[in-house]
């Protein structure tokens, strides 16, 4: 596992920097930083410029091993918040789920942009997925965990 910086992504005093592409994410909730009313919007782009993590795994919902690369959330959430507990987490397909702050402490879970080097396509759990490296610690296998890895992500609310 290892972080590879990416430069452009600039926060100026006032919040973060506009989006030039179409909004892929939105960020809302007990954030500091925003570009858009109370809200954080980020384009691809803003969310590639960021640090980004990368690690091999398998997941419950693929077929065999892959490459994911994006930014650690820990990391995303740090430009916007500087104090929460959790994250309740919104999907294109509906679903939702709340993640403690504790699992992205405690592991480098990522909201992956990329699989094998390629956008993910939203037939393919994309175009943004909380995921965790479930290689690296057989409990993250557990239900739990596995209802917290949501594919599909749209829309972040800091609590």
């Amino acid at each position: 596992m290892f972080s590879t910086p990416h430069a452009g992504f600039a926060q100026s005093a006032d919040g973060l920097e506009e989006p030039n592409g179409p909004v892929i994410l939105t960020i809302s909730g007990k954030i500091d930083h925003t570009n858009e009313g109370s809200e954080a919007q980020f384009d691809r782009a803003m969310l590639a410029a960021l640090p980004q993590h990368e690690f091999e795994t398998s997941t419950p919902w693929t077929e065999g091993s892959s490459h994911y690369s994006g930014p650690l959330m820990r990391d995303l959430l740090a430009m916007v918040s500087s104090d929460y507990d959790a994250v309740h987490v919104s999907a294109l397909n509906g679903y939702e789920a709340e993640i403690p702050v504790s699992d992205f402490n405690e592991y480098d879970v990522i909201l992956a942009m990329q699989k094998n080097g390629e956008a993910i396509p939203i037939r393919e759990y994309g175009p943004l997925w909380v995921l965790y490296p479930f290689d690296q610690d057989e409990t993250l296998l557990s239900e739990k965990i596995r209802f917290r890895a949501v594919w599909q992500v749209m829309h972040i609310n800091v609590l």
